[in-house]
């Protein structure tokens, strides 16, 4: 990959910790201070016992057997995982997580994932972010994600070279990729450990996927009291605007709805903002679209309708809204996708350590198929991303 040099000054930060992957497993235990997965009936103060050893062969083979009860709700489906070893080795990356989708210029489909390492544990060496692999589009989601190639030929390469850990950034975290027309763009956060954002920046590929360029510097980490943070977006099939459900990246905050004109997605100052009042304006007073604590999103049209998945900390498990605009998300009902749950007591439905849900391209309303990711903290393995089948989501609600 091509270096490409900052495209604006960073305020001085105090040195870097360390190993600031570490950091990561605060806002999956349930720390005080990032929040998010402490709700979960004790759950997840378990894994803060756990050593801090690298997984075996042992444990590769259980996750890759599925190491969960196939039952739970009849309309969910768990299928295999994603990434991990013997399924994306041979492009350098057994361990990494998120994994947000779109259909590239040329028809294939991209997923963009965050910290990425070489080996099946958190911290394995070669560490990268974000990276993208490109999935066979012909292929029916029925029968799983098929990987064909990654962005940077056979090693998945990180979308931007750029050193991590330096003076200034320990890691870029993707939020959401998008396509217009020739062009994707990919939504980063430039972290200075996890849940502390400088600032967010825009990357653009006009090759559909292949190569990528810094294209503009967006938001500062405090911006709107920190809420333009984690992002996703989509494209409106009919108005020109792009929109935007945005929050912080602490999984404290609620979630909030701006728009831009497509053919200014790199200009800050065309944002604007949706209002208590319905209007919309620059800055002002934001409409609370999703309460809550908000992790990750993604928000894409499907048959039709506007679809949020969400991660949703307060209530550890992953939400569904579904409205016949990006207006009305905030009226819509909530509906349950995936419970969390504990190590050992999984099924289909309740999965342990769950965040970053995505709806996968292809998908219907009446099957609909996210990636979702799954982060042991502790022993740092299972770390990956798997795939998900839902029936008729918008109709059954899986109670736990």
């Amino acid at each position: 990959m091509t270096p490409s040099p900052p495209i604006g000054p960073s305020p001085a930060q105090p040195p870097p910790p360390p190993r600031p992957w570490l950091a990561r497993r605060e806002l999956l235990r349930g720390g005080t201070v990032l929040g998010g997965m402490a709700l979960a009936g004790g759950a997840l103060a378990s894994c803060s016992d756990e050593t801090d050893e690298a997984p075996g062969e042992e444990d590769a083979e259980m996750t890759e057997e599925k190491a969960f009860t196939e039952d739970g709700c009849e309309h969910v489906r768990r299928m295999n995982p994603v990434t991990g070893p013997g399924i994306t080795t041979r492009f350098r990356m057994e361990a990494t997580d998120l994994g947000a989708p779109a259909v590239t210029p040329d028809g294939r489909i991209l997923f963009i994932f965050g910290d990425t390492f070489e080996e099946a544990v958190v911290g394995g060496g070669f560490w990268r972010s974000p990276v993208g692999l490109f999935a066979d589009p012909d292929r029916p989601l029925d029968d799983g994600i098929a990987w064909t190639s990654a962005v940077g030929g056979e090693t998945a390469e990180q979308l931007i070279d750029y050193e991590h850990n330096d003076s200034v950034i320990s890691t870029y975290l993707p939020g959401d990729v998008i396509t217009i027309g020739d062009t994707m763009h990919v939504w980063v956060m430039a972290n200075r450990g996890l849940g502390n954002v400088l600032h967010t920046e825009i990357w653009s590929s006009t090759d559909s996927g292949e190569t990528w360029e810094r294209s503009a510097e967006m938001f500062d980490g405090q911006h709107g009291d920190g809420m333009y943070q984690q992002c996703t977006w989509y494209p409106h099939p009919d108005d020109g605007n792009v929109y935007l459900l945005t929050t912080g990246f602490q999984r404290d905050k609620a979630a909030i709805l701006s728009r831009v004109a497509a053919e200014k997605i790199l200009e800050p100052d065309a944002y604007e903002t949706l209002q208590e009042d319905g209007s919309w304006a620059v800055g002002g007073t934001p409409k609370i679209m999703v309460d809550g604590q908000v992790g990750e999103m993604c928000l894409r049209v499907v048959d039709g309708k506007w679809l949020l998945t969400w991660f949703n900390a307060a209530e550890y498990r992953c939400d569904l809204l579904g409205a016949d605009s990006p207006e009305k998300i905030a009226e819509a009902e909530h509906i349950t996708l995936l419970h969390g749950g504990e190590w050992g007591k999984e099924k289909n439905d309740v999965v342990a350590q769950l965040y970053g849900p995505y709806i996968v391209p292809g998908s219907t309303l009446d099957v609909l198929h996210l990636v979702c990711s799954q982060w042991h903290t502790g022993p740092d393995w299972p770390y990956h991303v798997e795939q998900y089948r839902f029936e008729k989501p918008l109709e059954d609600v899986c109670s736990s």
